[in-house]
């Protein structure tokens, strides 16, 4: 007898959709038998037409605990993602206190982590500028590789490193290195001002070329992986396609609120809309769903950065002063298969970008996929239920959000990590450890 066997008629794996009972015993898939077959199990459960989709994979997720919980914490960002049907995130280095740029500050994060986890987590490291020699411990420790930014942070323990100094990084270490691209010199202070306008001017699309630029050179002459993060300006393509072809190991993610959200139509004031690189307009999101389809971009990913109401300045609208971040872990899949299936693609589509190549960044080939050996990570989801995001009635610990009042598609009704329900009661999360040597 097994542990669980879920039927749907809507099973979405690496091969595409297929009627399908999925069989699950000590917390892994072993068997994929035919919808009809019969198992004898512990428990049974039949979706019908619902969908049966694998967890999604969130590599970048902003939890911000320990040092700035009020801004969000594990407890709520785990309770949050699963709630949106995501069973794996991997946290970046910062907003904490300490940031995640050595060995003790990992020790302390995972510390503060513990018994509050709602899904798996995994961590990633930072490169700040003089910390090279600290990042083989940091990486032997299990963090997935190393972010950096190449423009102000917004936070001072985590300065920006120059091409120099992320040379440097990459020399110290065999890992993924991912990359916020914003050139410093292509930026301009943002003036005191309530119009979106005056502020996705002083973040030109020219600042991520440029920024995109520097970081394949870096990893082209240091022989590294790098990533281009939160991707917004689709005319840093070119440089990427033309990287792949010639053999630099990069790739890049967009996020659900460039690919959805329109600078033409963000209104004066409205401050939840900020985050850099900035939201621009549609003719640039098309660019971006076109190089999803090709597979330019690979995945993706919410880059959930919350904070308090005080900080997004919701009370003056001056987009200068307001912290820049969109809190989104639990809406992303809601938002992505709402744009999807209106521009004609499917939940397999939904779930390559959402699960399976974010899991194969990390290299976690056991998540990501409903697929024999892999952890029983499945979303029950109802692909044709609307509902209106009501800010207050998410997990994210402040009601902050550019979606509230929208009307999606799709409905998680029921998470399971490795085979077990998450009823957002009981943390059954555990520490993931980067395996990419497995790549």
């Amino acid at each position: 007898m097994v542990d669980l066997v879920v039927r749907s008629r809507r099973v979405v794996t690496p091969e595409g959709e297929r009627a399908a009972a999925v069989v699950i015993q000590d917390q892994r898939i072993v068997a994929i038998e035919p919808y009809e077959a019969i198992v004898e199990a512990a428990e049974h459960v039949d979706l019908g037409d619902a969908a049966l989709l694998p967890g999604l994979v969130d590599t970048h997720v902003h939890v911000n605990e320990p040092g700035r919980t009020e801004w969000e914490g594990f407890a709520s960002a785990t309770r949050a993602a699963a709630a949106g049907g995501v069973t794996t995130i991997i946290d970046m280095p910062l907003n904490s206190l300490p940031p995640t740029v050595n060995a003790a500050a990992l020790t302390t994060k995972q510390a503060a982590a513990t018994g509050q986890c709602h899904v798996d987590v995994g961590f990633w490291g930072g490169a700040i500028p003089g910390n090279a020699p600290d990042l083989p411990e940091l990486h032997a420790n299990g963090v997935f590789g190393f972010k950096a930014f190449l423009a102000d942070s917004g936070v001072p323990e985590f300065p920006p490193v120059d091409a120099g100094q992320l040379a440097e990084a990459m020399r110290a270490v065999d890992a993924l290195f991912v990359v916020h691209a914003e050139d410093p010199d292509h930026l301009a202070e943002a003036a005191s001002s309530a119009a979106y306008a005056d502020f996705l001017a002083s973040r030109p699309a020219d600042a991520e070329h440029a920024a995109v630029a520097t970081a394949i050179a870096v990893a082209r002459e240091a022989g590294r992986r790098v990533h281009i993060l939160h991707l917004s300006a689709a005319s840093a393509l070119p440089l990427i396609a033309a990287a792949r072809a010639e053999g630099v190991r990069v790739t890049a993610e967009t996020c659900p609120h460039y690919l959805t959200l329109d600078a033409d139509q963000v209104p004066d004031g409205a401050t939840e809309f900020k985050c850099c690189p900035p939201i621009r307009d549609g003719a640039n999101a098309d660019q971006l769903w076109q190089a999803l389809a090709d597979g330019l971009i690979t995945c993706v990913v919410s880059d959930h950065s919350p904070c308090t109401p005080e900080l997004k300045r919701q009370d003056t609208g001056d987009f200068a002063a307001a912290w820049g971040g969109i809190a989104s872990v639990q809406l992303g899949l809601p938002v992505i298969w709402t744009a999807a299936r209106d521009r004609g693609y499917t939940l397999s589509d939904v779930v390559k970008w959402m699960s399976r190549r974010p899991a194969d960044l990390a290299g976690l080939r056991q998540k990501g996929r409903i697929a024999v050996g892999a952890d029983a990570d499945l979303v029950a989801f109802l692909p044709d239920e609307e509902f209106t995001v009501d800010a207050h009635a998410l997990h994210h610990k402040n009601p902050v959000t550019p979606y509230a009042g929208r009307v999606l598609k799709g409905v998680v009704s029921t998470t399971w990590l490795r085979g077990g329900r998450v009823t957002g009661d009981e943390p059954r999360g555990r520490f993931l450890r980067d395996r990419a040597e497995e790549i």
